[in-house]
């Protein structure tokens, strides 16, 4: 699972080449770990964060802590990141490999949804959105890419979500 969400990182660096910063949402913890793995074995000194809703930052914590930690389930339209735990292997890559992780917030997320739709024409899920969402709160310098997945979503929810 890893390896194969890993692909999302390698397909970004083919297209654009090399980056300062690489953006990437944070769940279970699988695809920022296939993403740092990447990332970093293609180029060393790229910064890999991961991005969480503020009120399901159980990665931040866990890093911060050096060690899983538990939260209560998150209440974010962001259900995809909905996890209480990082997953213990992924948490063993990602304490090794992501430089940080920052946190949106569900407004910050349904802009970056709106802007993905009106402005590339891409239907993304509010947990594929939460690194586009980092991304246009201007948080970072230089060339950033950042890893946009997950178009789970109908069309009920996501007028619902946009509402």
């Amino acid at each position: 699972m890893i390896a194969g969400q890993g692909t999302a990182a390698l397909e970004l660096f083919e297209t654009v080449g090399p980056l300062d910063v690489v953006v990437a949402p944070v769940g279970g913890g699988g695809l920022i770990a296939g993403t740092a793995t990447a990332a970093k074995g293609l180029h060393p000194g790229v910064r890999v964060v991961g991005v969480e809703p503020t009120d399901g930052d159980d990665t931040r914590r866990s890093l911060a802590a050096g060690q899983r930690v538990r939260i209560p389930v998150p209440r974010t339209i962001a259900d995809g990141q909905a996890a209480d735990i990082p997953g213990e292997l992924t948490f063993s890559i990602n304490r090794r490999l992501v430089d940080e992780i920052v946190l949106v917030t569900d407004d910050e997320i349904r802009a970056a949804m709106r802007f993905a739709f009106d402005r590339l024409k891409l239907v993304l899920e509010p947990s594929g959105a939460t690194g586009l969402a980092a991304v246009l709160t201007g948080q970072f310098n230089g060339n950033v890419g950042v890893i946009l997945s997950g178009g789970n979503i109908d069309t009920a929810r996501f007028a619902q979500v946009l509402a």
